[in-house]
């Protein structure tokens, strides 16, 4: 504490020093409307349908297109056709599918699995791993 009260002039002199000199260097802002069509740039309103026709181009969705008796181009068409509302739906829908399946689901029945081995073995007299099977 006696630190500070024994440099609190030259403390007091840097701190209003960062803070002209913050207040100088920073330029001002100005607030005004700025349109969609000016933030958005074309790339982007056009990146989920490009993300679309992707998804459309992989073998798997190729296929289960066939099986539901739909043509590639003719799915093509359709999300060409969507509007960007409804492309931006769809992306949304498409990043909330999980990847794989669930993991949580894995871990249980492999540590279901690993139970029932073993006690399959503690049954057989093989291991003497759970005390209630005698």
């Amino acid at each position: 504490m006696n630190f500070l009260l024994r440099y609190k002039k030259i403390l007091s002199l840097v701190v209003i020093f960062s803070f002209v000199t913050m207040t100088v260097c920073f330029s001002s802002v100005q607030a005004r409307m700025v349109s969609t069509a000016q933030i958005l740039k074309p790339s982007q309103q056009d990146s989920g349908r490009e993300r679309l026709n992707a998804f459309l181009e992989r073998e798997d969705v190729t296929k289960q297109l066939e099986v539901w008796g739909l043509d590639k181009e003719m799915a093509k068409a359709r999300v060409n056709s969507l509007t960007d509302e409804e492309v931006s739906q769809m992306t949304k829908q498409l990043d909330q599918l999980p990847a794989g399946g669930s993991a949580v689901g894995v871990v249980v029945g492999a540590a279901l699995l690993v139970f029932l081995v073993l006690l399959l073995t503690d049954i057989l007299g093989l291991t003497d791993v759970f005390p209630f099977t005698k």
